[in-house]
């Protein structure tokens, strides 16, 4: 899902002036003669935001300048406009502001801006005194563009765009008519007037075709990546990548998954965590939204998943004395679930490293049943049952600190953008068959419950 997403916010920055879809009907993924891979792409795109205070993106299929269609405009006191071989120029450098994609609802929200615009071409003035035409321009400045868009699954399956939305404002524009003549000082309150005017007479144009441009460009490439799957209506496209996602980590055997042997001395006691297994790793699920936003020159992903049950068992040996004295028993315990919010932040420019933002950490009621200890189990028991489950909000609390910190330690360790490069022929691979989303999709696999006996039998 993260390429469809990608498909549209690239659609939403050109505005929708893409190359217009051809009714060529090769069916052959194979890169054409003199195509850019998109590996060549992307390490443009990295070098781009290395920039302070990058504008533009390099690639992106904007016209510049952009053509507008004649028009013509009745004004008071009889005046009529007409705009002929019009043409605005500046609309590829703009600035992302922040573009926030959210992934389960399948929305994105973008906010683009551009220091200034002109628009350039020839005007007729027509009044019942005179008339005049000749060359004119209209700049805008403090140019603001706030586009929305989401997809949605249709009543065959298929993911199309559904709604669009884009607005266009501006802080401040003036106008400069020549050749106006005498009608100059005669009209002058009608020029002053005449910039807004001009401008919102030009941005139905421009939306009527983005708008159309857009879904167009989205639901081609959507039919190239996913259109040979179907999605259900009542379960998000998420969800179903989710689900499959848990099915691949038990085809990895992780679930159950087998922690190292623990082994540790406090004084003259030694103590031995051995054959420790975990069962429910696979059942993580997305518990709110998850979300993809780029500002300030970031990339942030905030993702707030979960699991439900945790069930494990260890074997456990406490020697005291070199070996004199030991003691050895098993233990069960079971975690009702376990959920955080993570949110991680990565710079544009990715010589810099991967910044852990935020981690808010939930875990719910504990049970442990120990058996090997005598009367000690019951003591153990009651300890752990009841202190943890009654401080379990600071032991979290207390917890995400340092697993914060050690994080950030190991993302400090990740040089972006050497493992960027390293996996760009995998990119062009996909490129090269096509970028079939099936291709991503794991094969199903059979759903195979866990005989709980096997590793709780004490």
């Amino acid at each position: 899902m993260r390429d469809h997403f990608v498909i549209l916010l690239l659609s939403l920055l050109t505005l929708g002036r893409t190359q217009d879809v051809t009714d060529d009907d090769t069916t052959d993924p194979r890169l054409a003669e003199g195509e850019k891979k998109m590996s060549d792409s992307i390490l443009e795109i990295l070098e781009h935001f290395k920039q302070p205070d990058p504008v533009g993106i390099p690639g992106a299929n904007i016209p510049d300048p952009y053509p507008v269609p004649d028009m013509k405009q009745s004004l008071a006191f009889g005046t009529v406009l007409y705009f002929r071989n019009s043409s605005v120029y500046g609309i590829s450098k703009f600035r992302i502001v922040y573009i926030d994609a959210e992934i389960g609802a399948m929305e994105v929200q973008a906010v683009l801006t551009i220091d200034k615009l002109q628009a350039r071409g020839a005007y007729t003035m027509s009044t019942w005194l005179n008339k005049a035409q000749g060359p004119y321009t209209v700049d805008v400045g403090g140019l603001k563009i706030h586009a929305k868009a989401n997809l949605g699954v249709e009543r065959d399956g298929k993911l199309r765009a559904q709604n669009i939305n884009i607005d266009i404002g501006f802080s401040n524009i003036t106008v400069d008519f020549q050749n106006l003549g005498i009608m100059g000082s005669v009209f002058q309150g009608v020029i002053n007037s005449i910039g807004p005017f001009v401008f919102e007479s030009i941005k139905p144009y421009i939306l009527k075709e983005a708008y159309t441009k857009v879904r167009a460009e989205i639901n081609t490439k959507l039919d190239e990546v996913a259109g040979d799957m179907q999605f259900p209506n009542s379960i998000s496209p998420l969800d179903m990548i989710i689900a499959d996602a848990r099915k691949t980590v038990r085809a990895m055997q992780m679930d159950p998954y087998k922690i190292k042997d623990y082994n540790d001395s406090v004084s003259i006691f030694s103590i031995t965590l051995s054959n420790t297994w975990v069962i429910g790793i696979s059942s993580f699920q997305r518990v709110g939204n998850i979300t993809l936003k780029m500002e300030n020159n970031a990339a942030i992903a905030d993702f707030d998943i979960g699991t439900q049950k945790l069930e494990g068992m260890t074997q456990w040996e406490i020697t005291a004395l070199s070996g004199v004295m030991s003691r050895a028993g098993t233990a069960s315990f079971s975690v009702e679930y376990v959920s955080g919010r993570l949110i991680v932040a990565q710079p544009l420019d990715t010589r810099k490293r991967p910044e852990f933002r935020d981690l808010d950490l939930e875990v719910g009621n504990i049970q442990v049943r120990c058996n090997g200890a005598g009367t000690l189990d019951y003591v153990i028991e009651a300890a752990v049952n009841i202190l943890p489950n009654l401080l379990r909000y600071q032991i979290m609390d207390a917890l995400e600190g340092p697993l914060k910190d050690k994080i950030q330690q190991e993302l400090n360790n990740i040089n972006v953008e050497e493992r960027i490069k390293k996996e760009l022929h995998k990119v062009d691979e996909m490129q090269e068959q096509g970028f079939k989303l099936s291709s991503l999709k794991s094969n199903d696999l059979p759903e195979e419950p866990y005989d709980e006996d096997e590793f709780f039998n004490f």
